[in-house]
């Protein structure tokens, strides 16, 4: 046999040479390659709005909308794959060219991640952040276009290498491919964060979105070269034209035919898809009106995505800002992200084989538009869930200064209580070597503040929008010192601390994981971020140290002061002062567990029964046009989302979950409605009754026709029979 020769004109007894298990070799290399695929796309997704977050420094809005333009693109070059393949190129170079453009956009969103290309204060940050924009949305679209462009031909062209007496084989080869689709996302919604949260760099170490991004153009690399080996095994069928062109332009006639005959002397039709029989066979018009009867059911469907792929944007940011310790294991925000892959792989099987049943049992009608609905409502809970948790967060999120106002903490550094009074504010008393408890907000720039008995008043300047912390010495004729604060909680989980000198000399403050340097008397230092978990910072003076240690969580601040009282031995533990000024998330990430759940059973009820109802209701030539709907769909629900984020601009992040929920309670309201005057089709019933009127019709063509044919037989017969006589007429006369 030719590599070739179509498979579904073998013989079952040939081709074993290029079997393994009653499989065809071919399709192993074509597994390999979609599990490294899908391991690459979702890799990279999964860290994508965190690297749009804190490596582009963009804000929540802008980043969840770029985000969502790229997951629709992804969404939208399916249909321009699907008809190049068909159209043109065929299956097989299809894969291999956008392979390779692919794995270019793979490389291009790694090269774009590492910061010491622009860094040239060495400081960790991007000094030309333009460059770093320009070139991740390039690697962005190429990997739109690639990822899009292959999703239709992979699966179809392993179908393709399979024989009429491989169809249980092509069946499990199905399943095992999906669950390639399922594992990979798994495994790579797991490493790639981990991979992120590393510290790596030339100059100065940072979070390591270059390997996170690195490790999956890798994995792409290998899948297109897994590809190609297998290329001498591969059934490589011709393109034979693609239907969704033939329906497109079947529609486009009639609509164009329809206007030109709008007047009222030309007679009505029952449908207006029946203007297109001047060009086309009743039977593909039949066919194109069960597929437009299921595309508008579609049209509602896009809400259901807008919320379902907000688990990569906002759930994921909204896990920045909570406590990922699950004890043993530490999980990152973006990790959260793998309990819809572990739900789906769980719910499927449990739904199928139990829950259905078990309604079927009840006496329920549970229709596949029913299912969709309640899928639906499912994902709306989800997200009144979302709401709840963002509340709770919200409560622990510190109140920062607006741009009219401005914040002020106290901290005494003297060896003996001070009282304070403050404009507006009661007077509290200040103890030695500590700080006040909260920050004061105040709508002036300048205030009076007294100080002491008798009180003594002390003039400070204070900055709009911003946080100072007041360094109190002993002596109130001092320049007391302010200190510039935090504003924002620390980005990526991690907590910002500083330490504040209080003794006569110079202390020099160190960790493994940051050097404060030596700070001066009644001085600070810069802030340091410093991860989760223990860390031991030593505090040297001259010749003499001590260790001071502390367990820090997610997200806070802290402001350590050294008092003059200190002794430095072994051990300086107590005599260290802590200030929180920035809380630590406190609210656990277990709290997204329900709507990652309601989320994943809403995917298996609508996602899973749609598809599903899709086919069952389209004739055997049309799936791939109701593939291209149910992809588009998906498409128009993350435009609907990049809408949403930039013109509700709603104070509330828990607001917008409401919102989100509320369109789709409405919108499945609406499905509802017409899902119940939907009456459910059997297309092969109807494609088997047109093909029995034109067999009827064929058959009584040819019954005319014989008709005619005798008809004129008995006509020529006349004929010659007249010539006959007229000839004998004529004989006689000349007798």
């Amino acid at each position: 046999m030719t590599d070739n020769e179509d498979p579904k004109k073998r013989k079952e007894s040939k081709g074993t040479s290029k079997e393994l298990c009653g499989y065809p070799l071919s399709i192993f290399f074509i597994v390999v390659n979609e599990f490294c695929e899908r391991f690459s796309y979702y890799g990279m997704r999964a860290v994508l709005v965190l690297y749009f977050k804190y490596f582009l420094r963009w804000d929540d809005d802008l980043a969840t909308s770029i985000y969502h333009v790229f997951v629709a693109l992804c969404y939208l070059t399916p249909i321009l794959g699907a008809i190049v393949a068909d159209s043109w190129l065929g299956k097989f170079k299809t894969i291999i060219y956008l392979s390779v453009v692919y794995a270019i956009g793979q490389v291009t969103m790694a090269v774009s991640a590492i910061h010491d290309i622009t860094d040239t204060d060495r400081d960790g940050t991007p000094d030309n952040i333009t460059f770093h924009v320009v070139l991740s949305m390039v690697g962005l679209f190429l990997i739109a276009l690639g990822t899009g462009g292959i999703k239709p031909c992979v699966a179809a062209f392993g179908g393709d290498q399979f024989g009429d007496h491989q169809e249980k084989q092509r069946r499990t080869f199905f399943s095992v491919f999906y669950l390639c689709i399922n594992g990979g996302s798994l495994l790579s919604t797991i490493i790639t964060p981990i991979l992120r949260a590393q510290s790596c760099g030339i100059y100065s170490q940072q979070k390591c979105y270059s390997l996170a991004f690195g490790v999956p153009a890798a994995l792409m690399m290998v899948a297109l070269v897994v590809f190609i080996i297998g290329s001498g095994m591969y059934y490589k069928a011709e393109p034979q034209g693609n239907i969704m062109l033939d329906v497109c332009k079947c529609i486009g006639f009639a609509i164009k035919n329809r206007y030109k005959h709008i007047s009222s002397q030309y007679p009505k039709k029952q449908h207006w898809m029946d203007w297109a029989e001047d060009k086309y066979t009743k039977l593909l018009i039949a066919q194109i009106k069960m597929v437009l009867r299921v595309l508008f059911l579609y049209i509602p469907l896009p809400m259901f995505w807008t919320l379902f792929d907000q688990k990569g944007s906002r759930w994921t940011l909204q896990a920045t800002n909570m406590n990922g310790n699950f004890g043993l294991l530490v999980i990152q925000p973006d990790q959260m992200q793998t309990v819809n892959p572990i739900l789906i792989l769980t719910l499927v099987p449990i739904m199928d084989s139990l829950v259905y049943p078990l309604i079927k049992k009840c006496g329920l009608n549970f229709t596949p538009l029913k299912r969709m609905t309640v899928g639906m409502m499912m994902a709306a809970i989800a997200f009144v869930c979302a709401a709840l948790v963002q509340i709770e967060i919200d409560k622990t999120l510190p109140t920062f200064p607006s741009a009219s106002q401005s914040q002020l903490k106290l901290l005494n550094m003297g060896s003996n209580p001070v009282t304070v009074e403050l404009p507006g504010i009661d007077p509290l008393v200040l103890p030695a070597a500590q700080a006040s408890d909260e920050f004061f907000t105040f709508d002036a720039e300048s205030i009076s503040m007294l100080i002491g008995s008798p009180p003594v008043v002390k003039n400070i300047s204070l900055a709009k929008g911003k946080r100072k912390t007041l360094l109190m010495t002993s002596n109130i004729t001092d320049n007391w010192m302010l200190t510039n604060d935090v504003i924002s909680k620390p980005q990526e989980g991690n907590n910002a601390v500083r330490f504040i000198n209080g003794m006569n000399t110079a202390v020099n403050v160190s960790t493994p994981a940051a050097a404060f340097g030596v700070i001066e008397s009644f001085d600070y230092s810069n802030y340091s971020q410093i991860s989760n978990g223990k860390s031991i910072f030593t505090i040297q003076n001259g010749s003499q140290s001590c260790e001071y240690s502390r367990d820090f969580g997610f997200g806070s601040s802290y402001t350590f002061f050294i008092p003059s009282t200190l002794v430095i031995g072994p051990n300086c533990q107590e005599s260290v002062t802590v200030t929180e000024d920035i809380k630590p998330n406190t609210v656990h990430m277990a709290l997204q567990i329900p709507q990652y759940f309601f989320i994943t059973v809403g995917e298996v009820m609508f996602s899973v029964t749609g598809l599903e109802f899709s086919y069952s209701q389209a004739p055997s030539n049309m799936k791939a046009v109701l593939q291209a709907g149910w992809l588009f769909t998906v498409a128009v629900g993350n435009f609907i989302v990049l809408i949403v984020a930039e013109v509700a601009k709603l104070p509330k992040q828990w607001a917008e979950y409401i919102l989100f929920a509320s369109l789709l309670v409405v919108v499945c309201f609406i499905f509802s409605i017409m899902a119940h005057y939907y009456t459910y089709i059997d297309p092969a019933e109807i494609e088997a009754q047109f093909t029995k009127k034109v067999n009827e019709d064929d058959d009584e063509e040819d019954d005319k026709c014989k008709l005619q044919k005798a008809q004129l037989e008995m006509v020529k017969k006349d004929s010659i029979k007249s010539h006959e006589d007229e000839d004998d007429t004529g004989k006689q006369t000349n007798m």
